[in-house]
């Protein structure tokens, strides 16, 4: 039976409203403006920016990208323009656009996550935070905060304690149990949680047996994480009542859909717009006719609705 009612792809995230589920991710999409020839922004669920610091980064010496079977390595090592530079030179381009801008960032320690969220606070055009918790801490030997539970509630803690504005927090898959950090994050206050980020990975060059990255390791992302990615947003939905973003190789409208019917109430696409810049337009247009073809109106009648068999 035909569908003569325009399709909602709304979606809320708690404190968070979104006129579709699509996002694009951190670190793959500059800070918006880089993409607006080639993307009309206002038709995104979401924009969130490249990771910021309080000081600009110059990032890891090259080579810091290799391409993978099914997917890419990068160890860019945060490079970005610090606080100062975004607030003043990238924010302004961004607010006279009508589609939520979340702002990642990051820091060395505990308290420059404080500082962050505390200069962020309250700057026309910022809709939400999203804190990357995959970075090492140098006051704790290097280990990531992350990778421990105590670590990821200190950093919610000081972000949540210097912002009114809407909290995410982006887990890390480079841990034994991810509903662990994901309990530890929510319990610290975040408003929602996003997963995943990069998995560590290296390649080897085996002609002259060297790394094929200077940092040695990396981030894998791409499709051969979606798998995990999916694992691993399935398990903290069951153990979490805070809404999800999924994100980790997703490239077209059914990698989207998987990670929508385990839960997620909104996605990231990352490095499927280096391949294909357009990709978030060929998914949100995508969602629009797999409504249409189960005689569905409402983007929310599909999340959640995974069906085990026994």
């Amino acid at each position: 039976m035909a569908n003569d009612s325009p399709i909602s792809l709304a979606v809320e995230l708690g404190p968070l409203r979104l006129k579709n589920p699509v996002m694009v991710a951190s670190g793959t999409f500059g800070y918006g403006q880089e993409y607006g020839d080639l993307v009309p922004l206002e038709r995104l669920g979401g924009v969130v920016v490249k990771g910021i610091s309080l000081e600009p980064r110059s990032g890891n010496p090259p080579p810091r990208i290799w391409e993978t079977c099914g997917g890419m390595l990068n160890s860019i090592g945060l490079q970005n323009v610090g606080l100062r530079a975004f607030v003043e030179e990238k924010l302004p381009l961004l607010r006279p656009l009508q589609v939520p801008v979340i702002v990642n960032l990051f820091g060395n320690t505990v308290e420059d996550y404080g500082k962050l969220a505390a200069a962020l606070d309250g700057h026309e055009g910022i809709d939400a935070l999203e804190i990357n918790i995959s970075c090492p801490n140098v006051k704790a030997g290097g280990m990531a905060f992350g990778s421990d539970p105590k670590m990821v509630f200190q950093v919610v803690s000081a972000v949540r304690s210097e912002t009114k504005l809407p909290v995410i927090t982006k887990l890390t898959p480079n841990v034994t149990d991810i509903t662990v950090p994901a309990k530890a994050a929510e319990d610290a206050g975040t408003d929602i949680l996003s997963l995943i980020n990069t998995v560590a990975g290296m390649a080897v060059d085996a002609k002259t047996r060297r790394p094929r990255l200077a940092n040695v390791v990396g981030g894998l992302s791409g499709p051969a994480i979606k798998p995990i990615a999916l694992r691993m947003v399935w398990q903290v939905i069951q153990a979490s009542n805070l809404p999800v973003i999924g994100l980790g190789g997703i490239i077209s409208v059914e990698d989207a859909l998987e990670f929508l019917i385990v839960g997620a109430r909104a996605v990231q696409v990352g490095t499927a717009n280096f391949v294909n810049p357009q990709v978030t337009l060929e998914i949100i247009s995508g969602l629009e006719d797999y409504l249409l073809r189960q005689g569905l109106k409402d983007i929310n009648e599909i999340i959640g609705t995974l069906e085990l068999t026994r």
